[in-house]
């Protein structure tokens, strides 16, 4: 059964051969000083132009980052030499390319003021707080990944696993985080690169086992492989904890957001022309935002009817704005 769909997801006639794996993912072989130098041009380049995108908040731009970025190379290179049971040093450079990232993110964030809010720029929120999907998601484009690189015929897709999976926008994130004394910020960026770095490594390992690029002698004794899995096995242990704890907790801060709403709403409900705009959840802090004509009702009149809606000792802020909605007609009448 498992060789039949290994025989259609990756026939014979298209799987690449151990040379060309090896020339494509290890920096080591063949021409290495030419590879080096595209890698690091390419990864300066790409970490410089994630800077600007995450900066400027532009989604276009930190794409672009991704399709030219050249981490997922060593990373599908550690899988490739975990699998054959050898040392290729792909596990340097991955450390040195991301500390590289790192400070050029931090470079590029001193010109940002001390009062800038970060979490304002969605650029950096989205990656400040992973959750369990975004490891299920990283673990699919891993596989995906491992397949193109695997076959002659598919790796036209490879720039689309490069948008899908995210590597240097996150170390990006995490130097400018850090540039501006954002620790936690930082911390869960951190976490989503390590997570999609686990996800591309062990969808490579199964990819590469499966087609049996593992040298014989690795095979006869299984030991090296134990060790291996075993290695992977307390990696994504120590990713999917957090990541778990992280979903539930926006579960949980998803659900409260929604009851203060409704509480808000229920507490204007007496004023004419008074909204609830909009309520979010941030550093622990509930934030409701309301328009109101005239003057605020008792803001302890909200709080009451938030008891035993969220937990207590949950900070809640009010900010309004003075003003009502004037709808002024259609044009042309």
């Amino acid at each position: 059964m498992i060789s039949a769909i290994r025989a259609r997801v990756l026939p014979a006639s298209q799987r690449r051969s151990m040379d060309e794996l090896a020339q494509a993912l290890d920096l080591s072989v063949g021409d290495a000083a030419s590879k080096r130098s595209a890698f690091w041009t390419m990864l300066t380049l790409s970490s410089v132009i994630a800077g600007g995108g995450v900066l400027t908040d532009s989604a276009a731009t930190v794409i672009g980052a991704m399709i030219i970025a050249p981490l997922s190379t060593p990373i599908m290179g550690i899988a490739l030499g975990s699998v054959r049971r050898r040392r290729t040093g792909s596990v340097r450079v991955v450390i040195l390319a991301g500390l590289l990232v790192v400070v050029l993110g931090m470079a590029m964030s001193a010109p940002l003021p001390d009062d800038y809010d970060l979490l304002s720029n969605s650029q950096i929120s989205s990656r400040t707080s992973p959750g369990l999907m975004d490891l299920v998601a990283a673990l699919a484009t891993g596989f995906a990944g491992a397949v193109a690189q695997a076959r002659r015929d598919v790796g036209a897709v490879l720039p689309g696993v490069a948008i899908a999976i995210s590597l240097v926008p996150p170390l990006t994130v995490v130097g400018v985080c850090l540039g501006h004394l954002s620790g936690w910020l930082a911390l869960g960026a951190l976490v989503l690169f390590v997570s999609n770095l686990f996800a591309l490594v062990f969808g490579g390992m199964v990819v590469f086992a499966s087609l049996g690029y593992g040298t014989e002698a690795g095979r006869a004794s299984g030991r090296p492989a134990r060790r291996t899995y075993a290695a992977m096995a307390l990696l994504f242990t120590v990713v999917f904890v957090p990541l778990t704890a992280n979903t539930a907790l926006t579960f949980l801060l998803n659900t409260w957001t929604g009851r203060t709403k409704d509480a808000a709403r229920q507490w204007l409900a007496d004023e004419p022309g008074a909204s609830v705009t909009k309520v979010d959840a941030v550093s622990r802090t509930m934030h409701v935002h309301v328009r109101v004509p005239g003057e605020l009702p008792p803001v302890r009149s909200l709080l009451d009817r938030l008891e035993g809606r969220i937990p207590d000792g949950v900070p809640v802020v009010v900010d309004a704005s003075r003003g009502r909605r004037v709808d002024a007609g259609v044009v042309g009448d």
